[in-house]
């Protein structure tokens, strides 16, 4: 009985084996598969960040280059960095033999989604970026934009602020105040005023005009050059219209601006030339 027990169990002893020897084939096969997988998701890892940090380097040299501000630079570098590692992951995901197929639809649908729902905010996203870049404006320009004036406190992501002269705060898109006109007001270092100044018909003219120069000869912050200019614009229903034109420091603007008007009337006074008074000359026909 003990013979039979032993014939029994001894055709069995191959087939475990060749079980056992697939099952360890298999193991091997995923092995070497699954080596090869990483070693190349490991290279492509390797040779992806050096690449990413070449390009870095070339986007950072290209900025200051151009004389870019560094909050700008800053900005742009981390956009840059960010969007090459996120395509570096996805390589190396697909390097390990996972299909990125249904994963970058699923990123594109998100996106879609994302983008239809954030539309506005993404266009005032790409118009903060244009204003960093162009510059049309910095933070402490008075400008004029989209019917506001006001000085620039902030240049957000998504918004412009805006500080009106009776200190409200105006927030502005960007994309909307990338796209419209803009008025800068203190880009240049300089700017012309001009007045418009009326005397009485029959009034020397050439003595008003004298007056005026030398209020302007007075003020110090008058510059020069260009040659402060006054002469006869016009010749209205009740007065002469004397224009004078005048370049100052642009922050000196406003301040200028008022002073010449009591100054010039405290002059005429002094001086007995008289302001017209609106006047209607009426005539009586008797039958």
């Amino acid at each position: 009985m003990l013979t039979h027990l032993l014939q029994a169990a001894t055709p069995e002893i191959p087939k475990s084996l060749s079980q056992l020897d697939i099952v360890i084939q298999n193991l091997i096969d995923s092995g070497i598969s699954a080596g090869k997988h990483i070693i190349a998701a490991v290279v492509i890892f390797i040779v992806g960040r050096f690449l990413i940090k070449l390009i870095n380097r070339l986007v950072a040299s290209i900025l200051q280059r151009r004389h870019i501000e560094i909050s700008v630079q800053t900005f742009l570098s981390s956009l840059v960095n960010i969007i090459l590692t996120i395509l570096l992951i996805i390589t190396v995901i697909g390097a390990l033999g996972v299909n990125t197929t249904s994963f970058a639809a699923l990123i594109a649908s998100a996106g879609v989604a994302i983008g239809m729902a954030l539309s506005g905010n993404l266009q005032n996203f790409a118009g903060g970026l244009i204003i960093l870049l162009f510059k049309p404006y910095r933070v402490g320009d008075f400008i004029d934009v989209c019917g506001v004036q006001g000085t620039v406190s902030a240049v957000q992501i998504f918004h412009t602020i805006l500080l009106t002269p009776d200190n409200k705060a105006v927030y502005l898109p960007n994309g909307s105040t990338s796209s419209s006109t803009i008025t800068n007001y203190s880009r240049e270092n300089k700017r012309r005023i001009e007045w418009t100044f009326g005397i009485d018909y029959g009034e020397d003219v050439n003595r008003a005009r004298t007056a005026i120069l030398s209020v302007i000869t007075a003020d110090a912050r008058i510059l020069n050059e260009p040659t402060p200019f006054v002469a006869v614009g016009g010749l209205s229903d009740s007065s002469v219209d004397i224009i004078v034109r005048v370049w100052v420091p642009t922050e000196e603007y406003w301040n200028v601006y008022y002073d010449m008007h009591q100054r010039v009337y405290e002059t005429f006074n002094e001086q007995k030339i008289n302001f017209p008074y609106p006047q209607q000359t009426v005539h009586l026909v008797q039958d």
